[in-house]
């Protein structure tokens, strides 16, 4: 294989900092450093790593300063700024093998459908990377060693991974406001919310402005909730009830729901159609040449 070869690139799109030579993109040798990008690379680096750094102040920092992130928007996401902090890349090392496609184990908002949920990536470990090639270096060594060590530390104090208190709807409430995900918090005095993730951090959630919805007092919330799924357990018609409402279209949009309709009545008006074409032709008042040609008229495919 090529690229276990060294002799071909495992990406057609390079890494922020990097571009690719127009007439050999996938050769190893010819990728060079962008100068911009790879500056910017470099201060995102020394900036997490000052004393008090952290990834809000990184992505502050960057936003006054005007640099779009690699996509393009004005705001570097929290997804972003690790994807660049754990990226060996920019050591000068390209490997494969660094992540395991999985399933993924849930939707990103409760007041959005299911859908086909995006598939999802597990890290492995570097024992498993397959070195391929080597490409101009943007940090050493040591700088990269120093951001994992950090961001080793930090993780078990992350938010997402504070686990002191118990909430009932954990990663499942939705602001009615704006649609982002809401963040469970308890006050130093025992008070337990869900909060607007634009609210409590606008940056966050790629917002230019925060969101004024009110904080949703937890203990009350995670009553109703739970007094609804008791309820739902013990009462099941109403759940098949739900169910043939849905399988009807009950639950669609209205205006869905009236394409649908006339759908419905256009499919029975051309089958009156069909069936009076087929009487008139079996009583021989139309030709079999005027009977194709009136079927076709109808725009039927049968």
């Amino acid at each position: 294989m090529r690229i276990r070869a060294g002799t071909l690139l495992p990406w057609t799109t390079p890494p922020y900092g990097y571009r690719l030579h127009p007439d050999h993109p996938r050769d190893p040798a010819t990728v060079q450093l962008d100068p911009a990008e790879g500056a910017v690379v470099h201060e995102i680096f020394v900036r997490y790593l000052l004393a008090g750094g952290t990834l809000l102040g990184v992505a502050k920092y960057l936003l006054q300063l005007g640099v779009p992130s690699p996509t393009g928007n004005a705001r570097w996401t929290a997804a972003t700024l690790r994807g660049v902090w754990t990226n060996p890349v920019y050591t000068g090392h390209v490997y494969v093998g660094r992540r395991r496609a999985r399933s993924a184990r849930r939707r990103r908002s409760a007041t959005h459908a299911l859908g086909k949920p995006a598939r999802g990536y597990d890290f492995t470990a570097p024992a498993e990377w397959t070195l391929v090639a080597t490409v101009p270096p943007i940090v050493s060594p040591e700088l990269f060693e120093q951001a994992q060590t950090k961001l080793a530390l930090n993780k078990p104090h992350a938010v997402r991974n504070n686990k002191a208190h118990h909430y009932l709807l954990r990663a499942l409430v939705s602001c009615g406001l704006c649609q982002s995900a809401c963040l469970s918090r308890t006050t130093p005095q025992g008070h337990s919310y869900y909060m607007c993730r634009c609210s409590v951090q606008p940056l966050y959630s790629q917002r230019d402005r925060r969101c004024h919805a009110r904080y949703s007092p937890a203990q009350q919330l995670d009553l109703l909730v739970w007094q609804d799924l008791c309820d739902l357990l013990t009462h099941p018609e109403s759940l098949l009830l739900a169910l043939e409402r849905s399988q009807g279209g009950a639950w669609l949009p209205h205006e869905l729901q009236a394409r649908r309709t006339t759908l419905r009545k256009a499919i029975a008006s051309v089958e009156q159609q069909l069936e009076r074409l087929t009487d008139a032709y079996l009583h021989a008042i139309l030709s079999r040449a005027e009977y194709q040609r009136r079927i076709r008229g109808t725009g039927y495919r049968g």
